[in-house]
């Protein structure tokens, strides 16, 4: 049975869970955008349904590349890669990672959730 779980920038629904694996489709609403933030051991991968974002995503030499995401692109997030979602339209991605729900680092967060 899934589950939603309000955000300030819109919400996610946890549609699978076990003990080794976690599926969630996270909807963004226009112009919000998700902590800059990266995770010490969850590994995630994402894959855009609808709408368009940019992905911020850190890079091998730890810079900051900004990447127009569209429906149909995906990407894997290794632990350790800072990254942000940002909503150009409303956006639902789909999400998979390791079971780690609480396993985020914030560095920037519009909404003063930087724990």
């Amino acid at each position: 049975m899934s589950r939603q779980v309000d955000k300030p920038w819109g919400h996610e629904e946890i549609w699978a869970e076990t003990e080794d694996y976690i599926g969630k489709i996270l909807f963004i609403r226009e112009g919000e955008r998700l902590s800059l933030q990266h995770h010490d051991t969850k590994r995630e991968d994402i894959r855009m349904l609808s709408g368009k974002m940019q992905l911020d995503l850190e890079n091998a030499s730890g810079e900051m590349v900004a990447m127009d995401f569209e429906p149909g692109m995906s990407v894997h997030i290794a632990p350790g890669r800072r990254h942000r979602m940002t909503a150009m339209s409303d956006v639902t991605v789909l999400e998979v990672s390791t079971p780690h729900l609480d396993d985020v680092v914030r560095h920037e967060d519009d909404y003063g959730r930087l724990a």
